[in-house]
């Protein structure tokens, strides 16, 4: 597929009422010290203020950058757990075969997250089937960016759509169903997971892939 871009995911669950602390720590102190390490291509958090859910995403130019940070950064990670007292700690490694952005990503953007999950050998079906729904992503009022990220091993993608506001998500819900089924149906894959976040920051600086 030629991917050639990389990220690397930590998802967290912390009280709800320190979920704004959790990103002042992202935004403030991880970043930076991210951003001084040779291929990092900046930093995505994504929250679920109910649940105390956070998701940060690292994205790094090569395979090669990503392995080489993951001694030092799992010291910075490990920091960050135990100031925040964070529990059920899950570190993903994914390839990123698609980016597409139409606009910058406001104050108060949204995402949709959706976790499939099928046969290792179909994962390139399910990249092709998210490039074909993408022009349609691409018409939604309000949309900003879509991107795709697999973990090719284990049969496991990603999609992530951010809107600019929580309004337009709720007015793609019933649209974007209808074309995850389409992609999960042509993958031969389930449907794991669907959620919405507030987009808390964006500095994914990712090329575009579709």
């Amino acid at each position: 597929m030629g991917v050639e871009v990389y990220a690397r995911s930590t998802t967290l669950i912390t009280d709800p009422s320190s979920i704004d602390r959790a990103v002042a720590l992202v935004r403030d102190e991880v970043m930076p010290e991210l951003m001084e390490f040779d291929g990092c291509l900046g930093l995505s958090c994504l929250i679920e203020r109910d649940s105390g859910r956070c998701i940060a995403t690292s994205a790094w130019q090569t395979l090669a950058t990503m392995k080489a940070s993951e001694e030092d950064v799992s010291q910075i990670r490990s920091q960050l757990t135990a100031r925040l007292g964070a529990i059920g700690l899950l570190v993903q490694e994914w390839d990123i075969p698609v980016m597409h952005r139409a606009q910058p990503a406001p104050t108060g953007a949204y995402a949709r997250l959706s976790w499939l999950r099928g046969e290792p050998e179909n994962i390139d079906n399910a990249v092709e089937s998210f490039k074909s729904v993408i022009p349609m992503i691409d018409d939604m009022p309000g949309f900003c960016s879509a991107s795709l990220l697999i973990d090719g091993d284990i049969g496991q993608a990603v999609s992530t759509v951010v809107y600019e506001n929580s309004e337009a998500v709720a007015r793609s819900r019933e649209v974007a169903q209808m074309l995850r089924s389409r992609v999960a149906q042509q993958a031969g894959a389930d449907i794991v997971e669907v959620a919405e976040f507030e987009l808390a920051l964006a500095h994914l600086r990712v090329p575009e892939m579709v």
